[in-house]
């Protein structure tokens, strides 16, 4: 008689190579867990500017100027260039002297600021001034403008040249010129400095002259917030016919200023004369606001092209 073939005698065999394929894969995804090939993190950058970590430090726009230069820091001292090519910023100033012949004069200044190519700023202002009994008339229309001579940090003090003319109402005055060295810089985390020389001439009349030194230091005590400071103007101011008998003019006194917004800023300071020729006082306020332009306002980082570096 023929036998026939038990089931089970096949299908234990098999059964025996299922389960120790199964312990083999269960054993190899085990080494898997427990060994896992290293990942590589993703690189990141540093946005530091010379070991500072303040924000009003760090490098933007075109130039890689610091932050700070955006809004003006001193109300008599001008640093570099403001605006990026085609931002613009209004600016609307005070300015109060109290003479020693116990008179007041007020000047109110309306400046708008564009930024142009090629390390360039146009400011544009009318100029109104009046005395203590409230009598206030239209004085001159000024067109200025200043070119820095290269990027920020390429040459020490980061000079800037300024020209300005005030086409002035003849029933008041003259017109009037002006020329400007601007240099400014940062001397350590938080300190910034500003030192403007300044030539400055009558077109008739008096054919009045002037040679400035307006200078300013400030200290950040409050990163892009709040700075407290100081200034310091000289001035040798003489008239035709009497060149050898100039006055000599020399005030110095505190000075703050407030970034409201990182757009809006507001400025003060008030020198105290040192000398009968120099004014009892003479006060500033300034209000500035930055409006940007068609790319944006230019608080951004700056980025170094060709391997260049600040």
């Amino acid at each position: 008689m023929l036998s026939h073939p038990n089931p089970k005698s096949k299908l234990m065999p098999n059964l025996h190579r299922l389960l120790i394929c199964v312990a083999l894969a269960l054993g190899g995804l085990a080494t898997a867990h427990a060994d896992p090939a290293p990942a590589r993190m993703p690189e990141t950058t540093t946005t530091a500017f010379n070991g500072s970590v303040l924000s009003e430090e760090i490098p933007i726009g075109q130039t890689g100027r610091p932050e700070w230069t955006s809004a003006r820091r001193f109300p008599g001292t001008r640093v570099y260039i403001q605006q990026e090519p085609w931002e613009a910023g209004v600016e609307s100033w005070w300015r109060i002297k109290n003479h020693r012949d116990g008179t007041i004069s007020h000047r109110l200044l309306e400046e708008v600021e564009i930024g142009l190519p090629y390390r360039m700023q146009l400011d544009l202002y009318n100029d109104i001034e009046g005395n203590e009994h409230g009598r206030f008339h239209d004085q001159s229309f000024n067109v200025e403008l200043r070119w820095a001579f290269a990027d920020w940090g390429r040459i020490w003090g980061n000079p800037t040249l300024y020209g300005e003319y005030k086409f002035a109402d003849a029933h008041w005055g003259p017109d009037v010129y002006e020329l400007k060295l601007l240099l400014g810089d940062q001397i350590a985390p938080r300190w910034h400095w500003g030192v403007n020389f300044v030539w400055e001439a009558e077109t008739g009349w008096d054919r009045e002259q002037e040679f400035q030194i307006t200078g300013g230091l400030s200290y950040s005590l409050v990163d892009g917030k709040i700075g407290v400071g100081i200034e310091a103007y000289y001035d040798h101011d003489s008239v035709k016919g009497s060149r050898g008998d100039a006055l000599e003019i020399f005030q110095i006194g505190p000075s703050v200023q407030v970034r409201l917004t990182s757009h809006l800023h507001i400025d003060a300071n008030v020198m105290f004369g040192t000398n009968q020729d120099s004014d009892r006082q003479v006060a500033y306020i300034v209000l500035g606001c930055d409006f940007g332009g068609p790319t944006g306002h230019a608080q951004q980082e700056y980025t170094p092209t060709n391997g260049r570096g600040h």
